[in-house]
């Protein structure tokens, strides 16, 4: 995977990327690139959603062609599809998102750059990483969770309280309603 912008992590896992795209020249061929169209279409994410998360830092910037037009990769699409599923089921912010996404792209660099580094004293550094990286990561989730715990506890508290409610006012109409009149039988009418 790529490092993204914005990681304040990156100086010490990978040597620092530049901002700018690369040009042209620089772009491997080999690997597919699309447009914001095509990206869009594949994602269900709209033009102007990939531009925010652009801005945002959620997206490193695309490649661009000759034209300025945006191109970008096959990670950008996983990136992009992970971001939406965060939005989608879990209800995240661009903040709690562009955290976790920043915290799991320092610990797949960090898995990466494992072979570099077998000594002991190195590999303990790669573990803290690792295990900052997913604290982070679980920071945000505890918290989410707790929010939609107190939620669920108030709205429990409120139907409890319908319940109740309710419970009193078929009392109460029940207490109102006159008690039905026995019906006298009829005579039999002599035939």
């Amino acid at each position: 995977m790529t490092a993204f912008p914005g990681n304040s992590y990156d100086a010490q896992v990978t040597p620092p990327e530049t901002t700018t795209p690369p040009d042209a020249d620089s772009v491997d061929t080999t690997v597919p690139r699309y447009q914001i169209g095509e990206v869009a279409e594949r994602t269900g994410v709209t033009q102007r959603a990939l531009r925010f998360y652009e801005e945002k830092g959620l997206l490193q910037p695309p490649e661009r062609m000759e034209g300025g037009f945006r191109r970008y990769s096959d990670d950008d699409i996983v990136r992009i599809e992970f971001v939406k599923k965060l939005q989608d089921l879990l209800g995240f912010t661009l903040s709690e998102i562009k955290e976790m996404v920043e915290s799991e792209e320092l610990r797949q660099q960090v898995i990466a750059s494992r072979h570099l580094d077998p000594a002991l004293p190195a590999r303990l550094i790669r573990a803290e990483r690792i295990i900052d990286a997913l604290q982070r990561q679980l920071d945000v989730v505890d918290h989410k969770a707790d929010a939609l715990i107190e939620m669920r506890s108030e709205l429990r508290d409120r139907l409890e309280a319908m319940f109740k409610r309710r419970e009193d006012i078929q009392a109460k109409l029940a207490a109102e309603e006159p008690t039905p009149k026995k019906k006298r039988r009829s005579q039999p009418t002599p035939g």
